[in-house]
């Protein structure tokens, strides 16, 4: 095993930094999966040096094939400045995550949960339930990242950064429905998340134009048929799609579960 190699703070000058705006999650959630595996490489191999606190932003040298001279806002780690090519045509590059994420984890290893990554939401496979506190803190996090899903009533230019706060609310969401284990009550709040994002495909002004929370909806129509066949009891909660139009026809499959 490769030893992973880390500036001791004494060296490149940092103490305690001020905290930023943003945490561990947000990073993972909001960045790419390449560009976030690379940054967590060169962080965990030490290639970010000489990290400065400034006045709500940090900065540091970050070796790569060169050394790039980096900076990163406190309360935005995609708003800074890099040297390299990315960087300097205003591209969120891996030398600024690398940064953010030294910030966050102020030095301090890595765990593999704190590293992985989910785009995509999956079945766990695992039968089993939620206890009430679990159960709460499920719901609590799917209200915090549908708010990520939110209307689009911005001018054109901000619209790739709005498409980014769809990709993060799924990733978000995606992260919660792969963790969940296979019952009726997760089948419920899988069916009652599917309604609430088909209502803001339908009336809540979301602009879906790259299809990320129709592709989301329909992934999560498989994790459930899935939960079917792990789990008929499951079937029961597709019953409250019964006499529901949705958006483009997701309830169709669950509602042949029901019916056969």
């Amino acid at each position: 095993m490769d030893t992973v190699k880390f500036i001791p703070k004494e060296i490149i000058g940092i103490i305690h930094m001020q905290p930023p705006d943003f945490d561990l999650n947000k990073i993972k959630f909001a960045t790419d999966e390449s560009t976030f595996e690379k940054a967590v490489a060169l962080y965990e191999n030490g290639k970010v040096t000489q990290v400065e606190d400034g006045i709500r932003s940090y900065s540091a040298v970050v070796l790569g094939t060169k050394h790039y001279r980096v900076s990163v806002e406190a309360r935005r780690y995609d708003y800074g400045h890099c040297t390299c090519y990315l960087g300097q045509n205003d591209t969120l590059c891996k030398h600024m995550v690398a940064l953010a994420i030294y910030v966050v984890q102020d030095g301090k290893l890595l765990s593999e949960e704190d590293k992985k990554q989910v785009h995509n939401p999956n079945c766990s496979g695992q039968l089993g339930i939620l206890g009430d506190k679990e159960l709460s803190e499920v719901k609590k996090i799917i209200t915090s990242a549908l708010g990520y899903i939110k209307p689009y009533r911005g001018p054109s230019r901000i619209w790739f950064a709005y498409q980014n706060s769809l990709e993060e609310g799924c990733n978000r969401l995606s992260a919660v429905v792969t963790d969940l284990p296979v019952n009726i009550v997760s089948a419920q709040i899988l069916v009652g998340l599917l309604l609430r994002l088909d209502q803001k495909l339908q009336t809540g002004g979301v602009d879906d134009s790259n299809g990320t929370v129709g592709g989301f909806i329909e992934e999560v129509v498989n994790v459930l048929k899935d939960y079917a066949r792990l789990d008929p009891e499951c079937i029961k909660a597709f019953t409250k799609l019964n006499s529901r139009e949705t958006c483009f026809g997701w309830e169709k499959p669950l509602l042949v579960l029901v019916n056969k």
